[in-house]
């Protein structure tokens, strides 16, 4: 079972993601799902970990259910799934209310910020992101 902490992002819908045929712009959502999990991140890394460590999307995996508009309230929820070395994989949710616009699978490898070499967490920051008694499996 996924004891995962959530992560709620707000989004803003800009006029600029709107496309030709007045909702969303596709690409709009990997701006989004990006922003989401940097802030994610920043939320419950410690300072530390966010100084020295960088984060590059390798693969995002979307599936579109409903189109986003203009005046929508759209709210991504963010969930690391797993720690792999030094990748991450995440799951993201994006909403309109109740109804879901998209599910965001994607993969993320972590950077040392000095080197731009990949970098494996510690153990403690990993455990962050995770309640109690999932953090103790790990």
């Amino acid at each position: 079972m996924n004891q995962a902490i959530p992560h709620r992002f707000l989004i803003g819908i800009e006029p600029s993601d709107i496309d030709f045929m007045g909702h969303v712009n596709n690409a709009s959502y990997l701006k989004w799902v990006q922003a989401a999990v940097i802030d994610h991140w920043r939320a419950l890394a410690p300072a530390e970990a966010i100084s020295q460590h960088l984060w590059v999307a390798i693969k995002h995996e979307i599936t579109y259910r409903k189109p986003a508009f203009l005046e929508d309230d759209v709210i991504a929820t963010v969930l690391l799934e797993k720690v792999q070395g030094a990748r991450a994989f995440y799951e993201t949710v994006i909403r309109r209310g109740e109804e879901v616009l998209a599910e965001v699978k994607s993969s993320w490898c972590c950077l040392d910020a000095a080197t731009m070499r990949p970098a494996r967490l510690a153990r403690d920051v990993i455990k962050r992101f995770f309640a109690a008694d999932e953090a103790s499996e790990l």
